[in-house]
């Protein structure tokens, strides 16, 4: 026998749960029936799929009550585990924890209820027991399988065990009962009835109790909407999803005909920690005539989608299919293509029916459903229907109808302007005119926004203009003065001053009340999307922009002045450099060499004083 520690974060969320006080306890038996749920799934998949010689003909799980010893048994025929398995999967923390699950768990002790809805399960047994033995056996190996025994105070010993059979078995020695403490007795046979009732009725495998079966079995994915509560469907949700929330909303399909398939989607209320890394697990669970085949089947949904939790089981499919055979599997892309129009169309229903809920939607998934636009052409206007974006016309979103809906007579394009935060765009001098002349314009904060607008040419006709980008058009304000004298000279100077930091300079139609701003010209990426290509490492040559003056302020007129009298003082370069500095910093830019700008600022104002 081997006595071995708990990895650290591991032995802390035992604490928790031994001496926190919670009022869900009964959360510990559906961990500990899923999980054998999952052992029997994978030895009918290693029997179907690798071949495995092993005896799938009768997988069940089997709870034992003894009263006397005060001992609860849940056993399993699946797949089993080997010692150096046990000692990966339950002497460290659960992949599905982490050490956010462990602040949570803390910040839970304000929340009894919270506890067990945070995908702990092993672990929860320490919330009822006071030791936990483990017996299994991985099928298809020769000789004896693990015994593992914790109580649960920072160690455990792991020892072989001669006679195992296939499979596992743990036994949680139960600590005495105090319906004060919501700590039942997990012995009495009504209560263990109650509990598969409840957690685990779905289960596609016979939960036996003696000659009991306790579960109907009944996918729920494949009865009528009418027949199923929906405590059942989020209980099924969260079994699926391992998210403690309920989902925002339920989708049912089901397909019949020539292929024939059933799905039960649901969109969450709130987007995981890492529905932003790549290495997340993410697609659907998908099953054949109701055997599992594949845990997060991404085939069946696009990256864009990935926040959508569910089940798909279909009629047609052949068992046998690999992952990469899968990816070319003509329905596998018919059911994937009608599960992205229904779930898009599920969203638009939310948009048209339910305000409330489709805010909760937008704020959580937006950024990620944005993405789609890049990448699903076929489904491209029907993401633009239901996206929402900031707009200068008021503090709620609009869609893209909606602001076309609003556009001035003879106004062609949709105009936008992308930017880190909403202030910084409302602020920019880019705004200027627009706003004077009443022109709405959209608020693009997302970093994705800076990629799928040039992916999208137009919205039902109207092309998308940023109003940073290419020369502007607006109609003339009738109280805008007309420029006094020649300002070619001046331009000449500051382009021949300025070439190391842009391309051309001339007079703006957009400013009003700034001296001057920087625009990318028409064909040129943007300096944000330059900056994300740099930090992805595709480095390439920087990209000059154009330098546009409001010839009707009192900074550049005075400059035209300066310039027409003494064109060699050695202070018009220094203050061509401020004019650029000044107009990079009012758009949110970096200076390149921010100590020179502030020496050049500080020297020029010394001299006002």
């Amino acid at each position: 026998m081997e006595t071995l520690e708990f990895q650290a974060e591991a032995r802390q969320l035992l604490q928790l749960m031994v001496h926190s006080i919670y009022s869900n306890k009964d959360i510990f038996l559906r961990e500990l029936i899923s999980n054998a749920s999952d052992a029997l799934d994978k030895l009918r998949l290693a029997t179907l799929q690798d071949g495995l010689e092993a005896d799938a003909s009768d997988l069940h799980i089997e709870l034992t009550a003894d009263k006397e010893a005060r001992t609860l048994t849940v056993r399993d025929n699946g797949i089993g585990m080997t010692r150096d398995e046990v000692v990966e999967l339950i002497g460290t923390i659960a992949k599905s924890g982490t050490a956010e699950l462990l602040t949570k768990l803390r910040e839970a002790k304000e929340s009894p209820e919270l506890i067990g809805q945070f995908g702990v399960g092993f672990y929860s047994t320490f919330m009822v027991a006071e030791k936990v033995e483990l017996v299994t056996r991985k099928a298809g190996t020769e000789g004896h399988g693990t015994r593992w025994e914790s109580s649960g105070e920072g160690t455990y010993s792991i020892d072989d065990a001669p006679d195992a059979p296939v499979g596992t078995s743990v036994t949680v020695h139960l600590r005495p009962s105090d319906e004060e403490d919501a700590l039942y007795d997990y012995t009495d046979d009504w209560k263990i009835r109650q509990i598969v009732k409840k957690y685990s009725d779905f289960i596609a495998f016979p939960i036996k109790m003696g000659d009991d079966t306790l579960n109907s079995m009944k996918a729920l994915w494949a009865r009528p909407r009418s027949e199923v509560s929906d405590e059942e469907y989020h209980e099924f949700y969260r079994h699926i999803s391992h998210d403690w929330s309920e989902p925002l909303e339920i989708i049912n399909m089901k397909a019949e005909g020539t292929f024939e398939y059933e799905a039960l989607l649901f969109l969450p209320s709130r987007a995981p920690h890492d529905l932003f890394q790549r290495d997340a697990g993410r697609g659907l669970q998908l099953y054949v005539k109701r055997v599992f085949i594949m845990e997060d089947s991404r085939e069946l949904i696009p990256d864009y989608l990935r926040f959508v939790k569910g089940v798909v089981d279909a009629a047609d499919l052949s068992l046998n299919i690999s992952r990469e055979i899968l990816q070319q599997d003509r329905h596998i892309q018919m059911i994937r293509r009608r599960l992205v129009k229904k779930v898009l169309s599920t969203i638009k229903d939310l948009l048209n029916n339910n305000s409330e809920k489709y805010a909760t939607f937008w704020r959580e998934f937006g950024r990620a459903l944005k993405e789609g636009l890049l990448n699903d052409q076929d489904n491209q206007k029907a993401i633009l229907d239901v996206s929402t974006f900031a707009s200068t016309a008021g503090p709620e979103p609009t869609t893209l109808a909606g602001y076309i809906e609003r556009m001035k007579e003879g106004q062609e394009e949709i105009y936008y302007l992308t930017g880190e935060s909403r202030s910084q765009v409302e602020n920019s001098p880019h705004m200027e005119a627009f706003q004077k002349q009443g022109y709405e314009v959209l608020i693009l904060t997302d970093p994705v926004d800076e990629i799928w607008v040039e992916a999208v040419p137009d919205y039902d006709g109207k092309k998308l203009q940023s109003i940073a980008r290419g020369s502007v058009d607006l109609p003339k304000d009738a109280e805008e003065p007309e420029p006094e004298g020649d300002f070619a000279p001046l331009l000449t100077f500051l382009k021949e001053q300025l070439s190391e930091q842009i391309k051309d300079v001339r007079l703006s139609h957009r400013l009003i009340s700034s001296p001057a701003c920087l625009v990318s010209d028409t064909d040129d990426i943007t300096p944000a999307l330059e900056k994300m290509y740099r930090a992805m490492g595709q480095e390439g040559p920087r990209v000059k922009r154009i330098l546009e003056l409001n010839p009707g302020h009192p900074l550049v007129s005075g400059l035209r002045t300066a310039h027409e009298q003494r064109a060699d003082d050695p202070a018009l370069p220094e203050t061509a450099e401020l004019l650029y500095g000044t107009a990079l910093l009012a758009e949110g830019g970096d200076l390149e060499d921010p100590a020179r700008f502030a020496k050049l600022l500080a020297d020029r104002l010394a001299r006002t004083v």
